[in-house]
């Protein structure tokens, strides 16, 4: 009996693993990016309003 397939399965594990908490970061960074982009358009603010308190 040999151990290659768990071995291998636990790599596979990994990886898929790995991939899809890559994928989740660059998603959420894109959706982050957006938003911090909306937020800094001096068109989106409504004129009275000042940036300072």
């Amino acid at each position: 009996m040999t151990h290659l397939p768990y071995i291998l399965a636990s790599y596979g594990l990994f990886a898929g693993l790995a991939i899809a908490l890559t994928v989740n970061a660059a998603l959420r960074l894109k959706t982050a990016r957006a938003r911090l982009a909306l937020l800094e358009r001096p068109s989106s603010r409504p004129s009275g309003a000042s940036s300072s308190p």
